[in-house]
Order: structure tokens, then C-alpha cells, then sequence
């Protein structure tokens, strides 16, 4: 990827501003358009957020080869937001006030998108976001876009493929055994469970949170397997999914099944790492290499994505991230062409009015900013052999169980170590 790049140290990380100069010499005469954010690339979110990166850089890339937008090429202006939420009102700061960026797009996840709505609030900036779970629900911002296929009632669409998959067992479980960080995508994850729970008439047996700190998940689990539930749903992050995997095989976890909205399995490296042990797990992802999920331009782009995120070190496979973040930019493109340039209140208008083609499919908005049709899916990782991350690429180990339009095969039970 040839790219210009200048880093500066600003509010003590650093700032990345990424131009591709293959716009025509008209193009370049012209100031270019400005797009900041912040995006993890140390930290425990890193993995994820070197391959939205990568994506994004893609995107600009793309763009500036074919001309611009309206005539002026992209600029990327990126920080570093060491996966710190605390970290995030300084850097929009800096990228609104010293950077004198046109437009802003979000971070990686709820966790680091939260903390930046109350100055794009102040500021009245349109604001496209990357994976986020509720993060609307309190700020009510109508200048806000997601790029999440979570539709408008996000907190039960997340956990909603997991009962849904759950209510269809014969026998019907009885028990559930819920787990959650105490962290705000978990916490709003878990919230939309207990909604489900009720509406198909489970019985809790275990509705406990853990500390963010925690890392020792064991005594977690057997507290869990004391109360013998059929259906065990976890939300968690990365790391913590790491832990609580391992943790489970060791301890021998029993019940019929196991998953839910763990963040971390949809990432390359942790399936690489975790290999086998994935086996009979059935979480959320946003994507899965089956024939029923073929969208024009994705394959292409993750034959382009690979090669560069084996430089850098990002997430090998790219089946999870990538797509969304290059369609985020998509979507952003679209707009400003669309609305003639960068006026926010133009931008929020347009993106309100019209769908997008997107590498992920076509998306279009509801009143709320999020999609009008949701389209998260639940796979179970079955057959996982090794930590070969061929395996990930292609049909087989990941089928997908719900929704049924996408449906590409069906449930093993039970989940036993």
C-alpha cells in the first residue's frame, strides 16, 4: 500500500495523517478533504482496529485513484486511542479544533465510540459509526449513523439469534445462566438477553457480572456449572472471551449450549489462537464465507486486505472488521458526493435519504441512525481442526444457524468439555 503519511506526537500518542496521491494534478490543486478519527493500534482493541484501519486506508486509496471526492482528494487524519475510552474526548478535540478536520467517523466499539458523542453533540458534526451496541439509546443524537447490522432495537438484536436458536431445541431448554462484563456493550448485550429470557419463558438459574479486571475466570464457571444450566450466554470482550474459552475447556463446562456476545471470536488472530477450542461455540458475528452470504466486491476485498494485513500484523483473515469499516467509508463518500460536500446538516440529510452498495450489501438508515433491517447472524464453529487460518476463509467451520435466509447449516449439541 503506498501511502503519504505524516505522524506527529500530539496528546501523548500519535497522529497519523494518510493521503493516497493517485488523484489527477486538478484534484490535488484543490485542499483536500479531511476525515478524522480515532482508532485503536495499541491496547486490547488493537487487533481489530489495525485491521479497520487497514480498510479505511484501502478506501482512501480507491477513492483518490479514481479522482477524489467531488475533485479533492482524502486525507485521512487517524490517533491512536491506545483502546483507552478516556483518551477519546482529547483526540476529537484535537482533530476538530487543531486538525480542522471536514468530517469525523468513529472509533472501534461501543466502549471508545461512547465517550466522543457529547462533543460531536456540541459541535453538531454527523457522525458515522463502526460497531456499536446501544450507543445511541441515551444520547437520542439525530445526527447519528451506525454501521452495525443491529437495526434500531439493538440491545435485544444482538442476544435475539442466540434464543431464537434456543427456543427451536427439542427438548426445549429450561435453564439459562447468564454471564456479562460490567462494561457497556456487555451490560447492554446482557440487558436485551434478560428481555428474550422472559419472552420465551426460561428460568434464571445465574445473572451475575464480572469486573473488567478479572482474570481468573474459573471460579466464575464452576459457580455457573453449580446450577447446571441448559444454556450458558456470555457477553464479553476479547479478552475476557479468551479466558472464559479456556477456562471452560478446562473445567469440562457442561450444558446443551454456550456462546452468545462474545467480542473477540470474530477476530482472525483469536481464532488462529484458539483453534479447536472454539469447537461448539455459538456466537453473533456480522459474516461468515457461505454461499449465502455473497455481496459484490467483498471477495475482492479481502484479497487485497490479506496481503497487507500480513505486513502489518493485523488480523489475518479479515472477515469480521475490514468489510464494515471500508463500508463505513463507502457510505461516508456516497454522502458527500451526494450532498455536494461537507455541510453537516447536508450530510445528515442525505444519509437519512437514500441507501448505499456497500461491500457488506445495501444499507440503509431508519429515523434512528440505525439499520432499517437488521442482519446480525449466530454460527457455531464446528470441525475446527487446528489453528490454520485457511480453515476461517472459506465454508465449513462456521456455518451459519440463524437467520434463517442465511442459514447454511444446522446445530450441534450438546456444548461439553
Amino acid at each position: 500500500m503506498k501511502l503519504a503519511s505524516r505522524v506527529a506526537g500530539l496528546v501523548g500518542t500519535a497522529a497519523l495523517t494518510v493521503a493516497a496521491f493517485f488523484a489527477p494534478a486538478s484534484a490535488q490543486a484543490q485542499q483536500p478533504i479531511k476525515i478524522g478519527f480515532a482508532m485503536s493500534q495499541t491496547g486490547p482493541l488493537a487487533a481489530n482496529g489495525k485491521a479497520h484501519l487497514i480498510a479505511m486506508q484501502m478506501w482512501a486509496e480507491d477513492t483518490n485513484a479514481k479522482g477524489g471526492l467531488l475533485g479533492r482528494k482524502v486525507e485521512l487524519v487517524v490517533y491512536d486511542d491506545q483502546s483507552n475510552g478516556a483518551q477519546i474526548p482529547a483526540l476529537y478535540s484535537k482533530l476538530m479544533d487543531y486538525d480542522k478536520v471536514d468530517v469525523v467517523v468513529s472509533p472501534y466499539g461501543t466502549n471508545m465510540t461512547a465517550p466522543a458523542m457529547p462533543l460531536i453533540m456540541q459541535r453538531n458534526m454527523t457522525f458515522l459509526t463502526v460497531f456499536n451496541t446501544g450507543t445511541n439509546d441515551k444520547f437520542k443524537y439525530d445526527r447519528y449513523f451506525s454501521i452495525t447490522p443491529s437495526g434500531s432495537d439493538s440491545k435485544p438484536e444482538t442476544s435475539r439469534g442466540f434464543f431464537e436458536i434456543a427456543s427451536q431445541m427439542k427438548p426445549k431448554p429450561v435453564t439459562v445462566a447468564l454471564i456479562a462484563a460490567d462494561a457497556e456493550f456487555a451490560q447492554n448485550t446482557v440487558d436485551g438477553a434478560r428481555e428474550h429470557v422472559k419472552k420465551h419463558g426460561f428460568k434464571v438459574v445465574y445473572d451475575k457480572s464480572y469486573p473488567p479486571s478479572t482474570v481468573d475466570y474459573a471460579p466464575i464457571l464452576r459457580a455457573v456449572q453449580a446450577t447446571n444450566p441448559d444454556v450458558i450466554f456470555i457477553a464479553s470482550y476479547p479478552a475476557d472471551s479468551v479466558g472464559l474459552i479456556r477456562a471452560m475447556n478446562e473445567i469440562k463446562i457442561k450444558a446443551r449450549l454456550v456462546g452468545g456476545g462474545m467480542i473477540g471470536v470474530q477476530f482472525g488472530g483469536l481464532k488462529v489462537q484458539l483453534g479447536e477450542l472454539l469447537n461448539g461455540l455459538v456466537t453473533y458475528d456480522v459474516y461468515s464465507p457461505q454461499a449465502t452470504m455473497n455481496f459484490p466486491g467483498l471477495n475482492d476485498l479481502l484479497e487485497r486486505y490479506r496481503p497487507l494485513a500480513a505486513k502489518a500484523g493485523a488480523d489475518p483473515i479479515g472477515i469480521y472488521g475490514p468489510p464494515y469499516a471500508y463500508a463505513l467509508m463507502q457510505v461516508l463518500g456516497q454522502s458527500i458526493v451526494g450532498a455536494g460536500g461537507v455541510d453537516q446538516a447536508k450530510l445528515n440529510t442525505y444519509m437519512k435519504s437514500h441507501a448505499f452498495d456497500t461491500v457488506v450489501g445495501k444499507v440503509e438508515f431508519g429515523k434512528d441512525g440505525e439499520w432499517k433491517t437488521p442482519r446480525l447472524i449466530y454460527v457455531q464453529y464446528q470441525g475446527v481442526k487446528n489453528g490454520d487460518p485457511d480453515q476461517f476463509k472459506k465454508p465449513g467451520v462456521q456455518p451459519i444457524l440463524y437467520p434463517p435466509q442465511y442459514k447454511s447449516g444446522d446445530l450441534k449439541e450438546p456444548y461439553s468439555r
